[in-house]
């Protein structure tokens, strides 16, 4: 099964044109959706998820017209948006308990055992007793994954689900991310560049509601070997040498600026070849999408 996107826009009505003529086609397994804050991503989570209108295009997971039949695609879709909430004076077991109700498992034994193995599944069952409020965040958003797959989901939606997660509960999500992947259709929207490196076969990059990029992670950084250069230089330098190069990203380490440049050949002899990543492939084509508009190189935040 895949989820097929063709020609989708939306436009708010402030004018905030969102989604541009998306087009992709998303199989099975992890797909990473990466692009910067207002890049359209929410928009398009919101629109696959059946929250807000299109104004043109279609979306079909399988044979199901998702715009066109809502009510049947909530019932296969799994979503844990941005902004989850809970109410934290109820335990994850009854909160989870209350969600199978509306997700129509209406048998008593049935329902006990689906939220027993999802509290399992979500290393969640030894503190199935706490309020949420007393949950940790990284606690809170794999119980945002356990209610997501309730009722067997074909398409699960994650939206920026790591932001804020220490590096220990990232990797405990990451590793429940990666499994649950192995068998249903997971959008993982993300600003983070190394979740997509670490779970995703196939990715897309999204910038002012336009698909930039799509492919498999691997096969782009291969495709940008050669290209990239690095320079230390002093922080008050950078000016002018985003005024001479392509400079699509920087960091400080050790007090020092590094800067990243996009190249065909060796910029300068003080220029040095890195091989690339997913954060220069990236940075390179939001840098090659606004060339010729007044902006700053990316500063590089590491997560």
């Amino acid at each position: 099964m895949e989820l097929v996107i063709q020609n989708l826009s939306k436009t708010y009505p402030n004018g905030t044109k969102a989604l541009k003529n998306i087009n992709l086609t998303i199989p099975k397994g992890m797909f990473g959706l990466l692009g910067p804050n207002g890049a359209g991503k929410s928009s398009l989570m919101r629109t696959i998820a059946t929250l807000q209108e299109a104004d043109t295009g279609s979306i079909m997971l399988g044979d199901l017209d998702v715009l066109r039949q809502k009510e049947e695609m909530r019932k296969v879709l799994g979503y844990l948006p941005q902004e989850f909430g809970v109410y934290p004076k109820v335990s994850a077991e009854e909160m989870l308990d209350h969600f199978a109700v509306l997700k129509g498992i209406s048998n008593p034994k049935e329902r006990k055992e689906v939220v027993a193995a999802l509290l399992q599944q979500t290393n969640l069952y030894d503190v199935r007793k706490k309020n949420l409020g007393g949950y940790s965040g990284g606690m809170k958003q794999r119980f945002g994954i356990a209610q997501a797959l309730l009722g067997n989901p074909q398409l699960i939606i994650v939206d920026e689900p790591t932001a804020g997660l220490d590096p220990a509960e990232r990797n405990r999500f990451h590793n429940l991310l990666s499994e649950i992947g192995e068998n249903v259709i997971v959008i993982l929207s993300t600003h983070i560049v190394e979740d997509v490196t670490d779970l995703c076969r196939n990715f897309a990059i999204i910038n002012k509601g336009e698909v930039l990029l799509t492919g498999d992670p691997l096969e782009v950084i291969n495709n940008l070997n050669g290209r990239i250069w690095r320079k230390f230089i002093h922080k008050s330098e950078l000016a002018a040498h985003q005024a001479q190069y392509d400079v699509i990203s920087s960091r400080l380490f050790a007090g020092k600026t590094i800067i990243h440049v996009l190249s065909d050949v060796q910029p300068g002899v003080e220029f040095e070849p890195v091989n690339a990543d997913l954060e220069d492939v990236y940075f390179s084509r939001i840098f090659e999408a606004t060339k010729g508009e007044r902006h700053e190189p990316a500063e590089v935040i590491m997560n």
